[in-house]
């Protein structure tokens, strides 16, 4: 039985024949994202602006009704609650937002967290009160700002891993493939005002090890044949060395997008915002490996010399010696 291909032995797609339009595009797509940031801003989750937890215990229950609790504080008008089981199965905790104003008037915290705890006693009788805790804002602001410097400071590392792996202009390839794909998803937050909490941040180092897992395959392959086709146009090599792995590309994407589609659309509203971000950063990932990472190289002038060793003069002694020259 022959095996199917979804991406035949003979492919031969010049992709970078179109690679000045797309830098264009990714670059006004990038630059409209940072626009969206600085002008709507991010929907900032409990984690990074502070709120109220409250712990409760469903004594007589073998575990916390979740759908039904979510309804229940739904209901109040103070927002989505953001419900995690910890502990024991009947034991939940609830994250609510600080509701406007709070920071001047700190009884509106209260008033909420009353009203809160009442519905839940009202709605579910066994339900106990273990306690509520206040998170500040300004601490909840220096995890925000904690998180953002984690995503920096991973994908300089990364860059200075590619650079000492390959060449200083792989490192810059790599560094604004991954800006570019963490731009856009930031971009996507920002459009469509969905929370950004630190799962969100999660999702970002997932889809930053995705693209850079991704783009490593292309520059391995580039590697290899700029040594072995020392005489082939950069342009037409590098066209050769994303078709070698396009097969390899395809299938792993499709295989993480069948998992990734069916958690968004069958999935709990609760991970929605998690599954949407590595969602788009596997398409954008994908696209940043073929038109953001290889591209640049031709501009930053790798060529088959990049890959040869240095002559020095020692070299050149111990060849005149052997009379190799």
């Amino acid at each position: 039985m022959k095996l199917l291909k979804l991406v035949p032995d003979n492919t031969n797609i010049h992709f970078l024949r179109w690679r000045v339009p797309f830098y264009v595009i990714s670059v006004l797509l990038m630059a409209a994202s940072l626009s969206l940031v600085m002008v709507k801003g991010l929907n900032l989750g409990v984690d990074f602006v502070g709120g109220q937890m409250i712990r409760a215990t469903f004594t007589q229950s073998q575990s916390v009704p979740l759908g039904e609790l979510r309804e229940t504080v739904g209901k109040l008008g103070y927002g989505e609650p953001i419900l995690q089981q910890f502990g024991k199965p009947n034991e939940v905790s609830i994250r609510m937002k600080l509701p406007a104003g709070a920071e001047q008037k700190p009884d509106l915290a209260n008033e909420m967290t009353g009203k809160i705890t009442a519905a839940i006693r009202t709605t579910h009788p066994d339900a106990r009160i273990d306690g509520v805790d206040s998170v500040s804002g300004k601490v909840s602001g220096e995890l925000f700002n904690t998180g953002m410097l984690a995503l920096g400071l991973a994908m300089v590392a990364i860059s200075i891993y590619i650079w000492i792996r390959f060449e200083w202009q792989f490192g810059i390839g790599a560094l604004f493939s991954l800006t570019h794909d963490v731009t856009l998803t930031l971009g996507l937050f920002a459009l469509t005002q969905m929370e950004f909490d630190l799962n969100i941040v999660a999702a970002i180092l997932t889809l930053i090890g995705y693209s850079l897992n991704d783009t490593i395959v292309v520059y391995d392959r580039i590697r290899e044949n700029l040594k072995k086709f020392r005489r082939m146009p950069v342009p037409e090599l590098l066209d050769l060395s994303v078709n070698e792995t396009l097969s390899r590309t395809i299938v792993t994407s499709l295989s993480m997008l069948i998992t990734l589609v069916a958690l968004l659309f069958l999935g709990p509203n609760v991970i929605f915002g998690f599954t949407a971000a590595i969602t788009l950063g596997i398409f954008v990932g994908t696209y940043s490996s073929i038109y953001m990472a290889a591209p640049i190289l031709i501009w930053l002038k790798v060529s088959s010399a990049s890959f040869v060793p240095t002559e020095t003069a020692l070299d050149r002694q111990e060849k005149l010696a052997r009379g190799q020259v």
